[in-house]
């Protein structure tokens, strides 16, 4: 319980009607959980408007409302709240409500279209291992420490972040990880929050149902840089041309970290097979258990942080190389048969170029590789014959399938991604809507010392399918196929 001026700190406030000392019980924005003595905070959503619950917040209960538009009579016997933008209002209010629970950690962000899962979670690992308790929020999992707590979005709304981050300081954490989606900086989920760093690794073809354009894809993910407070670090990927974007009109110190050039921390792969790579970093070789240029890109990101964050250089290094892929991000999967199925959750253009270029690199000129790919519904359309076209092109052979196809029809989504195909690669590609099916067939057309690329859902244990998730694991499909061949 709290005092609502202390809840209201910090936010820009227009009008204000009622006693500031009124007692708040609980702080949301779903009218349907409202109860007596709660804070509603009315936001304009995507999809509805908050503003058009604020009568029934009022009837649940509700003591105070924070909103941008007052109605018409607001009642007497609440606290009226109007401020300019209460999606901010909302993260802050929440922020103040759980105590400014960043402020009593050193918060690290990631951000960028590919590689904020295992960057995160392997920072998380990292710190665990130099003898830190630490917290994760990623799209796999979140952790209090070693209390997993399941995953809805990349980044939890406002209300949950804090209440869990709050959890995170409770158990004694120094430490906390968390991506930062561009939804999450556009809607101001991450608002009120203290971060002590911040990391970019790219910026590809993805979100643009919701962003429309790159440019304003570009702008959420630079306006979070361009929020980060002077004491803290700005770590970026020097090979992506809009790492020196993220920079301009940043007050964070600036780093960055390269794999092809020089920078701050530097990275070079030395050599590499479907068990591992070696690593040069900085002037060290060490031998990791992680496949692949973007991978590599990934660990010297977690070396640059980790260095900025105090840890000892021979320390790093030596966890670096007991660290494991996170679950569904290449992750190896081999038949009795000698055939080697890798599941990985690639689902945007760039991410299965970096990961058939990968295997490419690897398998001989006599091993098939054999991808199984699809596109999710309701989401960004214009990458589908693109996907289509990288996975026909960098295989020698590739199965459309289905993936995660929400209130679309699946069959509408295949023919946008064949649309991608010619002539010629129409020779080597299948389309079979039955995703179970479609790694069946893969399965039964793979020869001993071939690879099966299954690409899209990586770690996601469901096939959503209009609006109802069904229970589909890619890693247990895969694994029962060989089993049955």
């Amino acid at each position: 319980m709290m005092e609502l001026g202390e809840i209201l700190a910090g936010i820009e406030i227009v009008s204000f009607t009622g006693e500031k000392r009124s007692l708040i019980e609980k702080i949301t924005f779903d009218s349907g959980s409202v109860t007596e003595r709660s804070l509603f905070v009315a936001v304009k959503g995507t999809k509805s408007d908050g503003h058009d619950f604020i009568d029934g917040a009022v009837k649940s209960g509700a003591g105070a409302i924070l909103c941008e538009v007052l109605p018409p009579k607001p009642a007497k016997n609440v606290c009226w709240i109007k401020t300019a933008d209460s999606a901010k209002a909302l993260g802050q209010a929440a922020s103040n409500f759980y105590n400014n629970p960043s402020s009593s950690l050193k918060l690290v962000g990631v951000t960028g279209t590919n590689g904020k899962t295992t960057i995160a979670t392997l920072l998380y690992k990292m710190f665990t291992k130099l003898g830190y308790k630490c917290g994760l929020f990623s799209t796999v999992c979140n952790y209090v420490v070693d209390k997993e707590l399941p995953a809805t979005h990349t980044t939890p709304d406002p209300v949950q972040l804090n209440k869990t981050m709050a959890e995170i300081v409770s158990a004694g954490c120094s430490y906390a990880f968390m991506e930062v989606s561009s939804h999450a900086v556009d809607q101001k989920r991450i608002a009120g929050l203290e971060f002590a760093g911040g990391i970019f690794t790219n910026l590809t073809h993805d979100h643009l149902d919701y962003h429309k354009t790159f440019e304003n894809y570009l702008k959420a993910k630079k306006s979070w840089f361009d929020s980060l407070p002077g004491g803290a670090f700005a770590l970026v990927n020097a090979d992506d041309r809009n790492g020196r974007v993220m920079l301009q009109n940043c007050s964070a110190e600036h780093y960055a970290f390269s794999v092809k050039g020089m920078a701050d921390f530097r990275c070079r792969i030395i050599e590499q097979s479907f068990k591992g790579m070696g690593l040069r970093i900085m002037d060290e070789e060490i031998w990791t258990r992680f496949v692949g240029d973007y991978n590599a890109s990934n660990l010297i990101a977690v070396y640059g942080a980790s260095s900025l964050l105090g840890a000892e250089k021979n320390q790093i290094l030596t966890i670096l190389s007991e660290l494991t892929p996170v679950a569904g991000r290449m992750e190896i999967i081999r038949s009795e048969g000698g055939v080697t199925g890798i599941v990985d959750y690639a689902h945007t253009p760039d991410a299965l170029v970096n990961v058939i270029g990968t295997i490419n690199k690897i398998r001989g000129g006599s091993i098939q590789l054999i991808t199984v790919v699809g596109a999710g519904g309701d989401r960004d359309k214009t990458k589908r014959p693109k996907m289509a076209a990288i996975s026909a092109e960098g295989s020698s052979k590739v199965i459309l399938t289905s993936d995660n196809p929400r209130t679309e029809n699946p069959e509408m989504i295949l023919d946008d991604m064949e649309s991608g195909i010619t002539r010629d690669m129409k020779k080597k590609t299948l389309r079979i809507a039955d995703r179970r099916e479609a790694i069946k067939t893969a399965v039964m057309l793979a020869n001993p010392g071939d690879v099966i690329l299954v690409a899209g859902k990586g770690h996601e244990p469901y096939q959503e399918i209009n609006g109802v998730r069904h229970h589909f694991d890619d890693r247990e499909e895969l694994r029962k196929a060989f089993l049955q061949k």
